[in-house]
């Protein structure tokens, strides 16, 4: 599950609202050990999202760095080369 979450600190163009969001999303889902919560626990695992996103959210416009931003086509093409070697 959590292999989809990914680094979304120093990129050009910035994450998104949404790329923030799915990412809370699946750390919530890790966390909590379910996907799809209950009725019963529905309430609470999506304030958890949406707290998780508020803190994400907070944390990446606060980081400081001098490194220039990353690609997203380069590093998603990395990624593809490491999948590569990793289950060649």
């Amino acid at each position: 599950m959590c292999r989809n979450i990914k680094t979304l600190a120093n990129f050009e163009p910035p994450a998104t609202e949404d790329e923030i969001r799915a990412s809370a999303l699946q750390f919530v889902r890790k966390l909590s050990g379910t996907t799809r919560p209950s009725k019963a626990n529905e309430a609470a695992f999506n304030l958890a999202v949406e707290e998780v996103t508020d803190a994400a959210n907070r944390l990446i416009a606060s980081l400081k760095t001098n490194a220039p931003p990353r690609n997203r086509d380069i590093e998603a093409q990395k990624a593809r080369e490491r999948s590569l070697k990793r289950f060649a």
